[in-house]
């Protein structure tokens, strides 16, 4: 049978070796995928993980700021269509969980159904912003160890991991985010993610006090430094995050290309920064399409 080139891998299997990976207690990077192709590309080159990123998600998607303004369902599709054409153990943005308890058992259930290996919640107010703006507010801190314990009530597989987010840093202090990390912790998180530390030192406070994997968010022009591998692995983080850097590469890339044909009226002064065409379409699984087009012609000129 010629099947389209999927994943071999069960969501269960994959659960499991990200978890491994991370109890092994050495840093995972996972590179941020905000639709298809990013996702098809980055599964190929052989990393421990992948992030769904909710910023370029929502991006991609709706053309529209990571504000609170996609719904469980328009993520919850996301997440579906991204474990379905990879094989890598993929963490995902489920922002506040979409509401109250109720809600987050939903949004923790689809999620585990449609795929994902992580599920990543945060503690900001509807609507929530983006983890790296100004004029982020939180919920009290008891509200969200409520979510966690949900979370954690509600997934069916042991290794699909929770993770808790705290956006307190930025706008009420570093020692509430780690009181607040810590309480999560007691609720149950697997991962824990102190967001938007401002400094070297901050990030060393935040490595020493916890013993749970701890999530290093690297957003280029964002608040928080953007640390080599050994500075991030030393410090004690246990997953890197690189959620922007492919979407504002690829942003770059549509500029110069448009830029160029509108200037030129043609593409070619930017064919060497483009990438092989025969190249692409075997990406996307034309040589699975040929494969049945060649079995098909073959049964049908055995037809009399």
């Amino acid at each position: 049978m010629i099947k389209q080139g999927i994943s071999t891998l069960s969501h269960t299997q994959r659960r499991a070796l990200l978890k491994q990976r991370l109890n092994q207690g050495q840093l995972v990077v996972a590179p941020g995928v905000f639709e298809m192709v990013s996702a098809k590309m980055a599964d190929q080159m052989g990393f421990d993980a992948l992030y769904m990123t909710g910023y370029g998600t929502v991006a991609s998607y709706l053309g529209m700021p990571d504000a609170g303004l996609a719904t469980y369902s328009d993520m919850v599709n996301r997440v579906t269509q991204f474990t379905s054409i990879t094989q890598t153990p993929m963490i995902c943005d489920g922002d506040t969980g979409y509401g109250g308890l109720l809600n987050v058992m939903h949004t923790v259930r689809g999620y585990e159904a449609a795929g994902a290996c992580a599920i990543q919640l945060e503690d900001q107010e509807f609507p929530k912003k983006c983890g790296h703006m100004l004029g982020r507010r939180v919920v009290p801190a008891q509200d969200m160890a409520d979510k966690i314990r949900v979370a954690v009530e509600t997934r069916s597989d042991p290794n699909f991991l929770i993770i808790a987010r705290t956006d307190a840093r930025t706008t009420l202090g570093l020692d509430e985010a780690l009181r607040r990390a810590e309480l999560y912790a007691k609720a149950g998180a697997d991962i824990l993610f102190v967001e938007s530390p401002e400094s070297v030192e901050e990030m060393q406070q935040i490595g020493r006090s916890f013993d749970l994997p701890l999530v290093a968010n690297m957003v280029e022009g964002g608040r928080t430094p953007v640390l080599s591998f050994e500075e991030l692995k030393a410090i004690g983080y246990g997953l890197a995050i690189f959620p922007a850097t492919a979407f504002l590469a690829a942003a770059k890339a549509f500029e110069l290309v448009y830029t160029a044909l509108k200037e030129t009226r043609s593409s070619t002064s930017v064919n060497s920064a483009l990438y092989d065409f025969p190249a692409f379409s075997k990406l996307m699984g034309f040589d699975w399409v040929t494969a049945f087009d060649q079995a098909h012609a073959k049964a049908d000129s055995q037809i009399p």
